[in-house]
């Protein structure tokens, strides 16, 4: 009896350790969660947990299920409009869930307060971005195919591990592979040696495409036997050899502290105040983009973002034709985003801020460093000498940069929302990176090949092309918005023009969804207007935000061509749609092995009203790059993007009275 008692005693003793340990564990684990202050914060870490708990709970999942995204289900926004810090806030989660084995993707929505499944749906016909383990999925079954092998055997590659297979989306499908509806990617190849930059030895001519449901090579092209690049393009510096003499040393100092406050994810700076969070798919998203005006906080943009890219290559060869990457759909750009460092991607005064993500386990994990903020100068902001006082007056302009980068395979690209002291907010892409190298025979420029251009001796750079589209929630003073289009013209000589010098600005209002599906006009400095009808400046006028353009091209796909069909948003600069929460994706939910028509046509189709509504501007910028050898190795940094500046929106220059 004694014995037993005191193996009781001992157990409880024990058992009581073990709870206090795990209450330990549990403070130390909330201590480290951030404070839920706001409904749009970032989920945490424990909060993706609880999430993929119910789920599995609630769900009969199978084990090889996936989460291609789990992320904060944004909140109604008349709410977070109407918030304030004593009110209670609904907090849910959003999750893609894929099940390979049943080749169905379901979307979910979770209320992490009550833990309970609030929805749950199947998204038919749905394949949601590639995934991590599909890449070494695919290596293997495409390195196990006996007609493969062949076909490396065939160029004197007798070592398979020295073949580097990088796995694309499918991109256009065939007729076959649209009636199967299974998941399917395509592998590029590339031949390493003692090369660590395999992508300037790719292997042409040789196309596996892979089932990743049956885990089989449904097809294989192996049309032609090109020479591979024997040329070590390895951009060390022990490679590179002889290096530049490096300029003076340069340092960007603030050594009374930083302009910008950041709290929670809200960031205030130069009367600007915004939030920040970054998206699994779309990276970087603004927020309540506000402007301290005076005693008004005056809103500008409820939510701003890349909503979809699309990279379509001019080569008709099949091994390339189905190369029309969606970046931020078929890839989730925000998962790319890569780990920054100071003095480097963003200069030594920034600050360098985490995210935390979840992986297609479910399994939550914080990527540091992957957004960027700082300040920087621009040289002058304004400035006037006058003459016959000798007097000079200037300020020196200063900018807030909120950034992240994103490596998508060969290529990378900086993504930077820039915030400037007269009221302006601009968009800058950079892109850089290696470009995706084509193999040939050729050692000096051919004269029968005009899809690109000879890089260096077997290499050749195809033509291509990239587009970006923005979505831009207005809410210019308030969401009752209208849009108007604004051209400027010459009047012909006339009686009233002798001179043939007038010149007239006629405003357009664009009062339907169809019709402001627009384009760019350099003949007519062609521009897009955001005002509210009701409210009116000190001079009467509707107060406004102009939609200015940058660089920009045309897509190039002609009318028929399958990529103009599945990435319309491209064919058009401007889209305007009545504000719709569901409606975040210029080409639709699941741009992976889409056909046709999806994001913005149907967003269209109903043809709503646009005069005093709750309106979003969509923007499409590209840039068509014809490759040269200055591009190679690594190029240097394109830039393409656009403003969004006030006109009638403040009573005068916002900064004229900096100190």
């Amino acid at each position: 009896m004694i014995k037993r008692l005191r193996l009781f005693l001992c157990l409880s003793i024990a058992l009581i350790v073990c709870f206090m340990i795990s209450l330990q564990l549990m403070g130390k684990l909330a201590a480290q969660q951030p404070e839920i202050t706001h409904p749009l914060m970032a989920l945490t870490e424990a909060e993706i947990k609880t999430a993929v708990a119910v789920i599995k709970k609630q769900k009969s999942l199978n084990d090889q299920a996936t989460f291609p995204i789990i992320t904060l289900a944004e909140p109604d926004k008349q709410e977070v409009l109407s918030f304030t810090s004593s009110k209670p806030f609904l907090r849910q989660a959003f999750l893609v869930v894929y099940e390979r084995a049943q080749n169905k993707t379901y979307e979910g929505v979770v209320n992490l307060k009550t833990q309970q499944l609030a929805s749950w749906k199947e998204i038919p016909n749905a394949q949601p971005a590639m995934m991590n383990s599909e890449y070494e999925l695919a290596r293997q079954i495409v390195k196990s195919d006996s007609r493969w092998q062949a076909a490396m055997q065939k160029r004197g590659i007798a070592d398979l591990d020295q073949v580097q297979i990088s796995c694309w989306a499918a991109g256009i499908l065939s007729q076959e592979e649209q009636v199967t509806g299974n998941r399917y990617c395509r592998a590029l190849l590339y031949y390493k040696g003692d090369r660590w930059n395999y992508y300037s030895s790719p292997i042409e001519g040789v196309l596996a495409t892979v089932n990743l449901n049956t885990g089989k090579v449904t097809s294989l092209i192996d049309h032609k036997v090109v020479p591979i690049s024997q040329a070590n393009w390895n951009y060390d510096l022990e490679s590179l050899g002889k290096l530049l003499s490096p300029p003076k040393l340069l340092k960007i100092l603030q050594p009374n502290g930083k302009s910008f406050h950041i709290k929670g994810n809200e960031i205030t700076w130069q009367g600007w105040k915004f939030r920040y969070l970054m998206h699994p798919r779309s990276g970087l998203v603004l927020y309540q983009v506000r402007y301290q005006d005076g005693d008004n906080e005056r809103p500008i943009l409820y939510r701003a973002s890349l909503s979809e890219m699309v990279v379509p290559y001019g080569d008709p060869d099949p091994t390339w034709s189905f190369r029309n990457a969606f970046d931020v759909g078929e890839y989730n750009l925000g998962l790319l985003a890569s780990t920054m460092e100071l003095g480097k991607e963003i200069p030594e005064n920034g600050v360098l801020l985490d995210a935390v993500f979840a992986n297609e386990e479910g399994e939550p994990y914080k990527m540091p460093g992957v957004v960027g903020i700082y300040e920087r100068d621009r040289g002058i902001l304004w400035k006037h000498y006058e003459y016959n006082t000798q007097r000079n007056d200037v300020r020196r302009d200063r900018e807030l940069v909120i950034t992240i980068t994103a490596a998508v395979d060969n290529y990378d690209y900086g993504l930077n929302w820039i915030f400037h002291q007269d009221g302006t907010l601009e968009v800058q892409n950079e892109l850089t990176g290696i470009v995706l190298a084509q193999g040939t025979a050729a050692e000096q420029e051919p004269e029968n090949n005009s899809y690109g251009k000879l890089l260096a001796k077997n290499i050749f750079g195809v033509n291509h092309q990239h587009f970006f589209n923005y979505r831009l929630d207005m809410d210019v003073d308030g969401q009752a918005n209208s849009v108007m289009e604004m051209n400027v013209n010459g009047l012909p000589i006339s009686q009233n023009n002798p001179l043939g010098n007038a010149i007239v600005v006629e405003d357009i209002p664009l009062k339907t969804e169809k019709t402001a599906v627009r384009d760019l006009d350099m003949k007519h400095s062609r521009e897009w207007m955001i005002t509210n009808a009701d409210k009116k400046n000190a001079l009467g006028v509707a107060p406004g935000y102009m939609l200015m353009p940058g660089g920009n091209t045309i897509f190039f796909p002609v009318e028929g061509a399958k990529i103009r069909q599945k990435a319309q948003f491209a064919t058009h600069h401007v889209w305007v749609t009545k504000y719709k929460p569901e409606e975040l994706y210029a080409g639709g939910d699941y741009p992976n092995q889409a056909t046709s028509g999806e994001g913005l046509p149907q967003y269209i189709a109903d043809d709503e009203s646009l005069t005093n509504q709750d309106i979003v501007l969509w923007y499409t910028l590209g840039i068509t790059h014809v490759p040269k050898p200055e591009d190679w190795p690594v190029m240097p940094v394109h830039q393409v993007g656009f403003k969004l500046s006030p006109r009638g929106f403040f009573s005068r220059n916002p900064a004229i009275n900096l100190p």
